[in-house]
């Protein structure tokens, strides 16, 4: 049985939280190794002299993320590949391979719900019929697209029946395929407005599809309806969290948008992508639900589960959602069927409600320690776009490409965000840091920063 060694600091509060970042860092660590054995919560929480509660719910949350694993008779043990990765498992670190990962924007993915997923994923294999397994719809299996449009409906105040919701592998797809649904229509490449700054990820698949890119500014206020392009087909938005800024659309750029799409005909690109994740305010509605005949959001699990999902949605349209789902049929005839329907499980049994509230919860104590850090340690960088996400954006007097790689000898996710209208920004991650270990990672960057 491990000796855990957990530091707890009663005076801060959380402790149930405390315990399991601790012993969740030591699981990533190597320091507990797959199949160990924890001591039992009575016994631990009178190592600690605390209550058994506040063990048992640190226990459970673990259980709920996969770290640990608990049967009866056979006590709490770190669960089988809970450890840290060797090169072998994650290939993708040898030398020659590409590296996708760690992005700012990536959710922690330690805290991906294991056991709930298991649970569904059981669920289905139990209860769905032989032939749900066959080839089905390539817009997506009914059941997913009723539960993610009353989901949307409620979360999102969006305006989407079942049958103009298509389920695809990202935004990243979502938005390719509707880009490309487009330029089929014009019989040309179309002209889509972006904002600038945005992410440099989407536009190669965006241009693939068809597109002529046009950078729109960005302002305090969201993009700059008045400097949209008089013969744009379609124009690309982050409203509820600009990417990167972290801007709210205002209601009046709202307003102004709706506006110049239904004059001008054009099409609005809603990307949806973190907007589930907000901390200081409620959610902002989205667009879709204000013009439904003119605006397809995009949305994904990606920030609030697991990029490596790959299930996403887009909701559209009528014309749109058809010839979306079309795409899909004649570009790999649709999404994995078990993972969709069990993503319509864990909607239905509020699982994926509960694991974003307790997700909300936990970015925002790694947000504001990140936050607290900087201006302590860091007080020439000027943060925004806080209010939700997992990413702050950083104006630095000095520059950031070096300021990039000072966060990244630290430990810290960050990258260089270029801008046609402005000067380069700097995006930090908080998703995947511990709040306790903020500020030990800021003080190296400061350590190591320019000038």
């Amino acid at each position: 049985m491990a000796d855990l060694h957990l530091v707890v600091d009663r005076a801060a509060g959380g402790l149930a939280a405390q315990i399991a970042r601790e012993v969740r860092e030591a699981v990533r660590s190597g320091r507990l190794a797959p199949g160990v054995r924890l001591p039992a919560t009575r016994d631990l929480a009178r190592d600690l002299g605390l209550s058994r509660g506040v063990v048992v719910e640190a226990y459970e949350q673990l259980v709920a993320e996969g770290v640990l694993e608990s049967r009866t008779g056979a006590g709490t043990r770190v669960a089988a590949g809970a450890g840290r990765q060797t090169a072998e498992q994650n290939p993708e670190d040898r030398e020659g391979w590409p590296h996708y990962g760690h992005r700012p924007t990536s959710p922690d993915l330690g805290t991906f719900p294991r056991q709930a997923w298991l649970a569904a994923v059981r669920h289905v294999l139990a209860t769905l019929p032989n032939d749900a397994l066959d080839y089905g719809d390539p817009g997506g299996v009914p059941t997913l697209r009723r539960e993610l449009a009353a989901y949307l409906g409620r979360v999102r105040a969006a305006d989407a029946p079942p049958d103009h919701v298509v389920i695809v592998t990202g935004v990243a797809q979502g938005l390719s395929l509707a880009v490309q649904a487009l330029a089929r229509d014009l019989g040309r490449r179309a002209v889509l407005a972006v904002e600038d700054p945005t992410s440099p990820r989407q536009l190669p698949l965006l241009r693939r599809a068809g597109a002529d890119i046009v950078p729109v500014p960005v302002d305090r206020e969201g993009i700059v309806v008045d400097a949209l392009p008089h013969d744009a087909d379609a124009v690309l938005v982050t409203p509820a969290h600009q990417y990167p800024t972290g801007v709210v659309l205002s209601p009046a750029r709202r307003a102004a948008l709706i506006d110049w799409a239904g004059r001008t005909g054009a099409l609005v690109l809603e990307d949806d992508y973190d907007a589930e994740l907000r901390f200081d305010r409620d959610p902002v509605g989205c667009l879709q639900g204000l013009a439904p005949d003119r605006v397809v959001l995009a949305g994904s699990v990606s920030k609030a589960l697991a990029p490596g999902l790959r299930l996403g949605w887009v909701a559209a349209p009528p014309r749109v959602a058809h010839a979306v789902r079309l795409a899909r049929g004649e570009l790999d005839l649709g999404s994995p069927v078990i993972d969709q329907y069990a993503l319509a499980h864990l909607i239905a049994v509020g699982a994926y409600d509960r694991h974003l509230r307790r997700m909300r919860r936990e970015y925002r104590r790694r947000r504001d320690a990140l936050v607290r850090a900087l201006a302590e340690h860091l007080p020439w960088v000027t943060v925004h776009g806080i209010s939700a996400g997992l990413h702050l954006y950083a104006e630095p007097d000095a520059d950031p490409a070096g300021l990039v790689a000072a966060a990244r000898a630290a430990g810290l996710s960050a990258e260089v965000v270029t801008s046609a209208h402005g000067s380069p920004g700097l995006v930090i991650g908080f998703a995947r840091l511990p709040a306790h270990r903020v500020t030990e990672a800021v003080r190296a960057l400061a350590a190591r920063a320019p000038g």
